[in-house]
């Protein structure tokens, strides 16, 4: 089975496909019981996938992201960002996640088609809102 069909697999399974995870998260944190620790998934191959929480799992909301990479691998520190002046950002990471390139690029095609449905469902993602800090990412930036 394609990495993409397994990535796409585990988005629907565990209910990524929400507008506005952050909401829904402290919406089921709110009213729902806890999400299975455990749930299999068929494919249409017949292929079963189980996704399985392990006890240290986590959801957690992100506006940051940063990657860096070489030639081995991705890595990908999340992290929450906050404007606390006009001039100042700051940015708390909270995980890093490394990905093989392989991965890296399952899961590139499994953002493109889930970003594809969002904008045909509900508009036009902008990255140029009125107000909206531009950052400048240094070309001599760290790889590791």
């Amino acid at each position: 089975m394609a990495d993409t069909q397994v990535l796409e697999a585990c988005a629907s399974a565990w209910g990524f496909e929400s507008p506005l995870p952050h909401q829904r998260l402290q919406h089921q944190r709110a009213f729902a019981p806890e999400s299975p620790m455990s749930q299999t998934i068929t494919q249409p191959d017949n292929t079963r996938i189980t996704l399985t929480k392990s006890s240290d799992y986590r959801d957690s909301y992100a506006n940051s992201v940063q990657v860096r990479l070489s030639v081995w691998d991705f890595f990908l520190v999340f992290g929450t960002l906050e404007q606390t002046a006009p001039d100042q950002m700051d940015v708390t990471n909270f995980q890093g996640i490394y990905l093989s390139p392989q991965q890296a690029k399952a899961l590139h095609n499994v953002l493109t088609h889930n970003l594809t449905q969002y904008e045909q469902t509900f508009g036009q993602i902008s990255l140029e809102a009125p107000g909206t800090q531009r950052f400048v990412v240094p070309s001599n930036g760290p790889v590791h």
